[in-house]
């Protein structure tokens, strides 16, 4: 009845936490041999807040993230285009939150080894797996070894859910003729700065256009008053640019975007001194995968960034990842530990996600941005003659319905799993 999880990032730890509240067996294999707080902030929308709630999460998360009060879109200029409330006060049940992703990590692998023990097994990557008359059995690979990736073991289950990430060595299996992930061409610049309070203080912010974008939100209050401010710096490249390895620790160079953004002093944000004032930049290209026709092969199947990475637009990378873990818990309740519950999963899930990564790679509800940076390329005195209200409630609501946002629905919906997890 073990269900063998392969991977220790949010969707892997979030499954494993909901499989214990169901009392399901399972283990988690990590490649990583020291799971340490890597990333930068990230955003947690209601519905998937809402999954962690249910797990029992609520003070631990407001001790680590921030309830997002806003969001609010402005031109190159600083005018501003549209805002509007998020969380609890656009009317979800829920809230968003601001957070960074390292702290989530950590939140949620310390809940489950409080909770279910050593169920996780770091410095061991699933290398393989081959189905058995009982269930599937992985071969491990001991890749920190200083003398070379060596075999460190097998482990038998049910079925196999890979969970390993954007460059996830089980979809590589599946798919050998796939490649490299699918580059845009914009690289991003991300950093962390001790910073004032701007806006709310709780205000998710994004400015510019496509080719030249800025996103700043706190994930921290400190204690002079000030904020925790995270930022991701956007630039479109030339065709043909050499856009290397995805590698979240790789050093960005100010130069090499900073000067796009000098004139970006505004009365809300002095965005450059935002940029100098972060202790390191770090580097990443936008990429994500292209949609799967098929998750599940046999007693196994891809769950999170491995099944649907995608374009950080419209906060919903690991939101969506959250949801994947409940569902499929949802589905092993309803359908035991097998196959059909695997089934049942990605009936549930493939298609809204898929849906979703087109979307964001289409800019999402960023697309904003660009029209009005079309329409009124010099700033506007009215943006209600550029962009009609309507026009912009429609891009925001629109985006909500394809990421499963919506609020009524949402609040009327019952919960994947009842209860609170303990």
């Amino acid at each position: 009845m073990t269900v063998l999880i392969s991977g220790a990032g949010i969707a892997g730890l979030t499954l494993g936490l909901s499989l214990h509240q169901l009392g399901v067996p399972f283990r988690i294999f990590e490649a990583v041999a020291d799971i340490r707080p890597l990333g930068v902030g990230i955003n947690l929308q209601p519905h998937a807040v809402r999954e962690l709630f249910d797990l029992g999460l609520e003070a631990e998360l407001d001790k680590i993230g921030l309830r997002t009060r806003e969001v609010a879109y402005f031109s190159a200029q600083g005018q501003q285009i549209w805002n509007e409330p998020r969380g609890q006060l656009a009317g979800y049940h829920w809230p968003q939150f601001s957070i960074h992703r390292g702290k989530l990590q950590n939140l949620l692998l310390a809940t489950l080894q409080r909770r279910a023990g050593a169920v996780v097994t770091s410095g061991a990557a699933v290398t393989d797996w081959r189905e058995t008359g009982q269930g599937i059995e992985i071969d491990l690979t001991d890749r920190m070894d200083p003398k070379g990736a060596r075999p460190a073991g097998t482990a038998k289950g049910r079925v196999l859910i890979a969970c390993d990430g954007i460059n996830s060595a089980a979809r590589a299996k599946l798919y050998p003729d796939e490649g490299p992930a699918h580059w845009g061409g914009t690289l991003m610049w991300r950093g962390v700065t001790h910073g004032p309070r701007f806006l709310t203080g709780r205000t998710v912010a994004m400015t510019g256009r496509k080719d030249t974008k800025f996103v700043a939100y706190p994930i921290a209050d400190t204690p002079d008053g000030g904020s925790l401010i995270n930022w991701i710096a956007d630039r479109r490249l030339p065709q043909g640019t050499n856009w290397r390895a995805q590698d979240w620790n790789r050093q960005g160079n100010l130069d090499d975007f900073l000067p796009a953004f000098e004139g970006w002093s505004f009365d809300w944000l002095d965005i450059p001194a935002v940029i100098r004032g972060a202790g390191a930049v770090y580097e990443y290209p936008m990429v994500d995968r292209e949609p799967l026709a098929r998750w599940r092969h046999g007693a196994m199947t891809l769950m999170g960034d491995a099944a649907h990475a995608m374009y950080p637009i419209g906060s919903n990378g690991a939101s969506q990842a959250i949801l994947d873990a409940r569902v499929l818990a949802r589905e092993i309740r309803d359908h035991g530990v097998g196959t059909q519950a695997l089934e049942a999963y990605e009936e549930v899930r493939r298609d809204k996600v898929n849906a979703l990564v087109l979307t964001n790679r289409g800019d999402g509800p960023d697309k904003i941005l660009d029209i009005v940076a079309q329409r009124a390329p010099d700033g506007f005195a009215d943006i209600e003659k550029v962009m009609p209200l309507a026009e912009r409630q429609n891009f925001a609501d629109g985006y909500k319905t394809v990421a499963g946002m919506d609020i009524a629905a949402l609040n009327a919906a019952a919960p994947l799993i009842a209860g609170k997890g303990e």
